[in-house]
């Protein structure tokens, strides 16, 4: 594990910069303020070590499911990736590299948790105090922590007399060896189908519980060749899987008709690895492709027709000491219940309590261009609300959300002024124009319910169109958008 660099006394610490979360986001601000010249910022980690997502999922078979060419800084391309998808320990490994090489380790105050966040209107100050005991009082605070980071379970009765061993993909039991056992795992997203194809050998019985039947795509995958440097090849590389990706945006942006070529290409696939037509219709989803997240797998349906795993979709009514109970009154032997449930998305901001002007507690429902929120001065969101994407990489959302920060700060320093703050009138116009695109998307009119909605049916997690679409809208703040006092 990465030590406590840079580790401060309990007490209060005055700071330029607050960055909260050491993942891509927050290493990637650190990154640019140290290009800026801000030499005077901290990261608090609630970590003993970086890397958010990719440290937190180590799963079997965790790995990136965007083309790792493109999950990467574009000013610190890797020529090392092993293949085309890269695991999780090389997605990890690439942080820790970036953080070293730009002298960011030293930044880092680890295992501090935030526990709130005020700010002091008279001081001109933000107020951060963390778990540790110790507080920083901050100039701007730049949240970090993004969004994939809070596991997520389901309401289940029983689930505390459950006597087995259970636990979460993204806080795998290491220690549980699930050679010979009764296996339960409940969820079929993202993570789930990664993990099910790796621990299908070992389990004696594997049952899989599924709600609603993913969308997937076959995983194109294959070993990177080994070779030397060459930034104009690596560019290329890119730039070919950028607009690929890019062109799968259209039944987003566009209508959600222009998604039938994608779902052709799921049904195909499902045809193709699945003889048992029984199976294939449990497998199939009844709702528009994009509706809920398209997966990539190559090896899940094969899985799912092995002898010893069973696929259960009758609903989970609860849990006993000995395994499940359905809605139709079996029960399911479990040694041992994975959950993969994925995380609590919407509104995950709120849970670093932040209170701003004149007592506002910020709930993370929405933001002017995802990054900044009326009320809350010198207060900044990297993937905040609406800039998730269901197409791409988000390291191209967070790059641009850094442009967009740093703008603003450098807008104070050439004003000499002490707050920035987006007006309410520009947060208004900019959010409504985003759900009037968004009540007509796929998501939202695609046939089904998904974490990218909110209880009221609301989409607060994606961003409507191209990725480069926002660029060029966010990357560059708007004076006439933003409120510049002192």
């Amino acid at each position: 594990m990465t030590s406590n660099v840079g580790t401060s006394n309990v007490g209060t610490s005055n700071v330029g910069i607050v960055i909260v979360g050491a993942g891509f986001g927050g290493i990637g601000m650190a990154i640019a303020l140290k290009k800026a010249g801000f030499g005077d910022f901290v990261i608090l980690e609630k970590a003993s070590d970086l890397g958010g997502t990719w440290r937190d999922n180590q799963y079997p078979g965790c790995a990136c499911d965007v083309p790792a060419a493109l999950y990467s800084y574009s000013y610190e391309l890797n020529p090392a990736w092993t293949r085309i998808f890269a695991p999780q320990r090389e997605i990890w490994d690439y942080l820790r590299m970036c953080s070293a090489k730009y002298g960011i380790d030293a930044h880092i105050r680890y295992d501090r948790v935030v526990e709130r966040m005020d700010w002091d209107d008279g001081a001109r100050r933000w107020h951060v105090v963390t778990g540790s005991g110790d507080g920083y009082l901050a100039r701007a605070v730049v949240s970090a922590a993004g969004a994939l980071h809070v596991p997520s379970y389901p309401d289940i009765p029983g689930a505390d007399l459950f006597g087995g061993t259970s636990f979460h993909s993204a806080r795998w039991d290491r220690s549980c060896d699930l050679e010979g056992k009764q296996v339960a795992v409940i969820g079929t997203g993202a993570s789930a189908i990664q993990f099910i194809p790796e621990i299908a050998p070992q389990a004696a019985r594997l049952r899989v519980f599924q709600r609603t039947p993913p969308w997937i795509h076959p995983r194109l995958d294959a070993p990177m060749p080994a070779r030397r440097r060459v930034p104009l090849a690596d560019r290329a590389l890119r730039d070919t899987f950028y607009w690929l990706l890019e062109a799968r945006a259209l039944g987003f942006a566009v209508h959600p008709r222009l998604m039938a070529p994608m779902e052709q290409v799921a049904r195909r696939h499902i045809e193709r690895q699945i003889a048992d037509p029984g199976l294939r219709a449990l497998l199939t989803p009844d709702y528009t492709i994009g509706c809920k997240r398209l997966l990539l797998s190559s090896n899940y349906y094969p899985a799912l027709q092995r002898p010893n795993v069973d696929l259960v979709t009758e609903r989970i009514t609860g849990l006993t000491q000995t395994g499940l109970v359905t809605a139709d009154g079996a029960a399911h032997p479990a040694d041992v219940i994975i959950y993969g449930t994925g995380f609590k998305v919407v509104g995950a901001v709120a849970g670093l309590n932040v209170t701003g002007r004149d007592g506002r507690v910020l709930d993370g429902t929405e933001a002017y261009q995802g990054v900044t929120v009326d009320g809350f001065p010198n207060f900044f969101m990297l993937l905040g609300p609406n800039t998730g994407l269901g197409h791409t990489s988000v390291v191209f959302m967070i790059e641009s959300q850094v442009q967009h920060v740093m703008s603003c700060l450098k807008m104070l320093a050439r004003d000499k002024a002490d707050t920035i703050e987006v007006s309410a009138s520009a947060q208004q116009r900019f959010n409504r124009g985003l759900q009037r695109r968004l009540r007509r998307a796929v998501w939202s009119a695609g046939g089904c319910r998904s974490w990218y909605l909110d209880t009221d049916g609301v989409n607060r997690a994606l961003w409507p169109g191209f990725s480069f679409e926002y660029w060029a809208r966010a990357r560059r703040a708007r004076r006439g958008a933003y409120l510049v006092d002192g």
